[in-house]
């Protein structure tokens, strides 16, 4: 996956502002409508471009419990390890869920209406699998950041 100073400005751009036009894009970066879409094109199917998302209020859509989940696995085996993995993707609750080393085998980001439906998942998703050692439940108090913003580095000529 290669990029030069032109795409990372683009990538810089979009990252704080997916919604504007190639036109826009193209101008802010020095290039004409019709080459900012190729380049954003090639980033995408290059897959430095993951995805274009809107960020959604837990609040505004009714989930304003947040949670951080420090997840322990029983053992670590690659069997167990995928399972749980499929799971978080496949688990609504479950927004973002990272493999980590440290104390913890997964973080997750949880989000729940209430604590009773917290609590139901916690059930489901934790109680009820025999590969999970524990758990640990941070409540989130305050989103100070949220986003997905990678610092972008022109590449060295």
């Amino acid at each position: 996956m290669q990029y030069d100073r032109t795409d990372a400005r683009i990538l810089e751009i979009v990252q704080k502002n997916n919604r504007l036009t190639s036109e826009v894009i193209g101008e802010m970066a020095g290039l004409s409508a019709t080459a900012c879409q190729r380049r954003l094109k090639r980033l995408r199917s290059d897959g430095i471009i993951e995805a274009d998302v809107s960020i959604v209020s837990p609040k505004a859509v009714g989930r304003p419990l947040q949670m951080l989940v420090l997840v322990s696995l029983e053992r670590e085996r690659t069997d167990i390890i995928d399972r749980f993995k499929k799971a978080i993707k496949s688990s609504a609750e479950v927004v973002n869920g990272f493999y980590v080393t440290g104390e913890a085998d997964f973080v997750l980001y949880v989000t729940a209406r209430t604590m009773d439906e917290y609590e139901q998942f916690t059930r489901r998703f934790f109680y009820e699998n025999p590969n999970i050692k524990g758990f640990k439940t941070m409540v989130i108090v305050d989103r100070v950041k949220v986003g997905f913003a990678i610092p972008i580095e022109p590449p060295e000529d």
